[in-house]
């Protein structure tokens, strides 16, 4: 989705998106108001610190590769990216933005809070940013056409442990 021009299918996207993350925030307005009274499993919430960590850090990652090695002018949002960035986090997967809103939104509220809700809520999400990263391939295309390609074959979508295991092979 080009962040420039919206069509109305990226509006819907948006939308879905905005109320599935404000649904499944980890600091959740369903279980502060108390319209979802959510089990506790002590492990589980622990385990969600780290996933919760981790999903931030990859949310901040185009924050900091795109000025850096994506030719980005200054004083311009590190969206406007003029050079194919595949190195660092990119190596490893193509979209960790997304990986990590599906981990810090979705993955931890589902640790933090088990309700069927939020298993059911995440699931809709997590599926919602994955059909928004093939929608986004789809632009990463059209602006940087074979040498996009060729990335996508060489480095998975979402999925960082593949993407981990195919830098140790080569």
């Amino acid at each position: 989705m080009s962040p420039w021009k919206m069509t109305k299918k990226d509006t819907l996207w948006t939308i879905l998106l905005t109320v599935l993350g404000i649904a499944c925030f980890p600091v959740n307005p369903l279980v502060l108001t108390h319209l979802v009274e959510p089990g506790y499993n002590r492990i589980a919430y622990i385990i969600g610190w780290p996933v919760w960590a981790v999903g931030m850090i990859l949310v901040m990652a185009p924050i900091i590769a795109f000025p850096r090695r994506g030719g980005v002018k200054k004083g311009t949002s590190f969206v406007h990216t003029t050079r194919l960035v595949d190195s660092g986090i990119y190596g490893l997967v193509r979209h960790p933005q997304y990986l990590g809103g599906i981990l810090a939104l979705f993955v931890t509220t589902a640790l933090w809070y088990p309700h069927w809700l939020f298993f059911v809520l995440g699931g809709l999400g997590s599926a919602a940013v994955y059909f928004s990263c093939r929608e986004e391939d789809k632009e990463m295309v059209r602006k940087f056409g074979d040498d996009y390609r060729d990335y996508m074959r060489r480095v998975p979508r979402v999925n960082i442990l593949a993407g981990i295991l195919r830098a140790i092979r080569r």
